[in-house]
């Protein structure tokens, strides 16, 4: 979310930002928040010298109230209580104006207010322009892309191939976009996890696990509208959420509070649950795990000084480059356009994996640097140790790793001819030492 006062003093640049992230349907929104803005600060002044004069008013009635006690005869106690009693009507005038301001007031800021959620952060001058994710663009490839000789199946065939993958009982028991992973690759899923927060561990973030719920006004601090209404699911009759990944409440975490300079930055990694709605048609090649509604996720969270945040950012997504390639699957940054980025980031890279099997890559994670869009939403500021002035801090997120969907890219890369899958050797420890899965069936 941007300062209303930027947007005053920039109204052009706020406009060619609309333009550039083809959202040309908001460009009226620039010229009404900022009249509503004047209005709002007219409003203000008005309600300010009414105080003023109500409070003089009042100051002028007490030394009358001393005056009337001090009065010797009727005439004058008749005289000076007239004053008092034209005070007092003139005061009660003025709050009856000013409870009516107070009200076009509180009008005029919820107004503004859900302008100001509506209109996009500030995008990076180094973001692609273009209208959707088929203008993101591609950057630079880690690793050589193999397409073996032998058929690699559909992950569902590969997984229950080792018995691992029960999507018939989920659907029974949940419906479509549930699973139940069983035996070597249940104990997989939980060992690339367990890898993915020792790895973050020894890049010097500390390990968190958040609570997996969260309050209504953090899911507004955190998210767009449009991504709220998209992916949250809402607890019925209680003003809470599941969360759609950690970052919504670690993030959450620091509202309304002012940090220490010092202790900048504050850089964490967290393991969570995620739920999703993930409306919409699903293609061929996206069933079975590849869009669910939970799934389990590390996550990496910065918050961090705003020079410090395009070092964060760059420094984020290659540890996802370092830890894919560290399980022999090569992937790929994607730098992502104007048009594909959420109203709230100002720059965001994806990192895709290849797919031995569709012979291309596709999304494993997502890094982004959002200013400070939730900053200003949650009120997360920090104490300068040099200046002693606050300010709002920036913040920055980035997926570790996401199975299921991380699964598919490490069992169609580790799969061989035989059917079995061989485990790198940096997973073997938390895998009980196994080289290789072999198939049950």
């Amino acid at each position: 979310m941007l300062d209303i006062k930027f947007v005053r003093e920039n109204p052009e640049l706020v406009k060619e930002n609309i333009k550039k992230k083809f959202q040309d349907e908001k460009l009226p929104l620039v010229d009404e928040v900022i009249e509503l803005d004047a209005k709002r600060r007219d409003t203000q002044g008005k309600g300010d010298r009414l105080k003023a004069a109500r409070n003089k008013l009042s100051k002028e009635n007490g030394a009358l109230f001393g005056q009337l006690k001090k009065a010797a005869d009727e005439a004058q106690k008749a005289e000076i209580q007239a004053k008092i009693d034209a005070n007092m009507a003139a005061v009660k005038v003025d709050e009856d104006e000013l409870a009516k301001l107070e009200e076009e007031k509180a009008k005029l800021e919820e107004r503004i207010q859900e302008i100001m959620y509506t209109i996009p952060n500030i995008i990076d001058p180094s973001v692609p322009i273009g209208p959707d994710d088929s203008h993101n663009v591609d950057v630079q490839h880690f690793g050589e892309p193999v397409v073996p000789d032998y058929p690699i199946p559909h992950h569902t065939e590969i997984m229950e191939s080792f018995g691992g993958l029960d999507l018939e009982s989920a659907g029974r028991v949940a419906g479509n976009g549930f699973y139940y992973l069983v035996g070597d690759i249940a104990r997989l899923h939980e060992a690339v996890l367990a890898y993915a927060r020792d790895f973050m561990i020894d890049k010097g973030f500390t390990y968190v696990i958040p609570p997996f719920m969260m309050h209504g006004n953090v899911v507004k601090g955190v998210m767009s509208f449009p991504e709220m209404e998209a992916m949250m699911y809402k607890i019925e009759g209680e003003d809470l959420y599941l969360i759609g990944t950690s970052e919504h409440t670690m993030i959450g975490r620091f509202i309304d509070q002012t940090l220490d300079g010092a202790q900048l930055p504050i850089t964490l990694t967290s393991y969570s649950p995620c739920f999703r709605k993930e409306k919409g048609s699903h293609g061929l090649e996206e069933r079975g795990l590849y869009r669910v509604h939970q799934f389990e996720k590390q996550e990496m969270i910065v918050v961090c000084k705003p020079e410090d945040h395009m070092y964060w950012y760059e420094k984020m997504w290659n540890n996802s480059v370092e830890l894919f390639r560290s399980l022999d699957i090569p992937v790929r940054q994607l730098e992502c356009c104007s048009g594909d980025l959420a109203d709230l980031k100002v720059k965001s890279c994806d990192i895709e994996a290849w797919s031995p099997r569709q012979q291309k890559y596709f999304e494993v994670c997502s890094c982004s640097t959002l200013g400070d869009a939730q900053a200003r939403r949650l009120r997360i500021r920090y104490r300068d140790e040099k200046t002693g002035q606050t300010q709002l801090a920036y913040t920055l997120n980035n997926t570790c790793v996401a199975p299921p969907r991380m699964l598919i890219a490490f069992l169609e890369n580790n799969l061989q001819a035989d059917g079995t899958v061989n485990i790198p050797k940096v997973l073997q420890p938390y895998m009980g030492g196994k080289e290789k899965l072999v198939p049950t069936k």
